[in-house]
């Protein structure tokens, strides 16, 4: 028998409330079937289970906030039945309100998932069905009068105590290099004026694919602090910061950037932008990453100094890309450039270890036909 537990779905998740459940008892999960939707503060995520399983018990009800690391089903593994399957003591299903009051709510099924959408406490609905009973038309009518819930506010919480826990305890250094990019930007316009519109490519993809071929050359920069070590990453998972309509921002997973084709880069980018703005993100885009990548041109600054996202050691900033007086090969010219920067943690790397990387991601961007 397998305890399906609440992951972590972001080194700055403590808990999670489930939204909805995708599966039922008896039900067959193939691995990376999602199976639940879970509100971690900052988004709506796809929970997937990668167990070949069957359904045998769901533990937490809709609405219930739960840690991280909660048991919230219990699942068989192939041949097991419920007659010969280990037992494992587990608690009874936990609703919303029970894990806030102690109490099970008098309230119909319809009207708990309703409650749970809106971000309502179940004590905070009178029932006027039999006995008592809270219904759907009570969750609706409290809806109106009820004044607009502030997700922002708990989105800006998780992030300040993510960002104040970074702070406190990495010891940041702070680097930044202005590159050329003539030749990224020319090249840049022919590929995509021979390309399709499927292949058009925009620099975000150039910028991320020379960040993940420097770090096969500067490992010490792509990995994670656990347990007062450096564990460095297995490959070049890449972090991307990603601002959402409602305010805040995710970091969400592209995953073995310096092997991919800069056309599949571009693509999975644009899925993964669009679905972190829509809330359709899946938990296994959201763990992993050993660096991330913040981009903040499309909002005019010239340059982005950032605080690591703990456990990484390292963040990497661009600004805009935009046109400067440029030296080159002896000729004042107008050259279209980019400040690039590097936030690390001084107990993995130094100075002149980080000017080295941010020397090679300029290199690469040189010759952009081999990215």
């Amino acid at each position: 028998m397998i305890e399906f537990k609440l992951p972590s779905l972001g080194a700055d998740m403590d808990e999670g409330t489930l939204l909805e459940w995708k599966i039922h008892p008896g039900d067959a999960v193939k691995p990376g079937q999602v199976i639940a939707v879970v509100d971690t503060a900052k988004a709506a995520i796809d929970v997937e289970c990668w167990h070949d399983s069957t359904v045998l018990q769901l533990l937490i009800d809709i609405g219930a906030k739960v840690p991280v690391g909660t048991p919230i089903a219990l699942l068989l593994e192939p041949g097991e039945s419920a007659q010969t399957a280990r037992r494992i003591p587990t608690p009874p299903v936990l609703t919303a309100e029970e894990n806030r009051s102690g109490a099970r709510p008098r309230i119909s099924p319809a009207a708990r998932k309703r409650a749970a959408e809106l971000g309502f406490s179940l004590s905070q609905l009178q029932g006027h069905g039999p006995h008592g009973v809270v219904t759907l038309e009570d969750v609706e009518a409290a809806a109106r009068v009820a004044p607009e819930p502030d997700h922002n506010q708990a989105m800006r919480h998780t992030i300040a105590a993510a960002m104040s826990r970074s702070k406190r305890e990495i010891p940041h250094y702070y680097l930044s290099e202005t590159i050329a990019l003539g030749k990224a930007m020319a090249w840049l316009q022919a590929h995509n004026a021979q390309g399709t519109l499927q292949e058009r490519l925009l620099p975000s993809a150039l910028l991320l694919k020379a960040v993940a071929l420097a770090l096969r050359d500067y490992p010490q920069l792509n990995g994670s602090w656990q347990n007062n070590a450096f564990e460095p990453a297995l490959d070049t998972d890449l972090g991307v910061a990603i601002t959402l309509r409602q305010g805040g921002l995710v970091a969400p997973v592209l995953r073995h950037v310096a092997d991919t084709a800069l056309t599949d880069l571009m693509r999975e980018l644009a899925s993964l932008v669009e679905r972190a703005r829509s809330g359709s993100l899946r938990s296994s885009e959201l763990g992993g990453a050993g660096i991330t990548v913040t981009q903040l041109g499309d909002q005019g600054v010239d340059s982005v100094l950032g605080v690591i996202y703990a456990p990484q050691v390292a963040l990497v900033g661009f600004g805009r890309i935009c046109e400067r007086p440029w030296v080159n090969e002896g000729q004042l010219c107008v050259m279209p450039t980019v400040v690039s920067s590097l936030s690390a943690d001084h107990r993995v790397s130094d100075g002149h270890y980080g000017a080295r990387f941010l020397g090679e991601v300029r290199r690469l961007l040189q010759t952009p036909e081999n990215l």
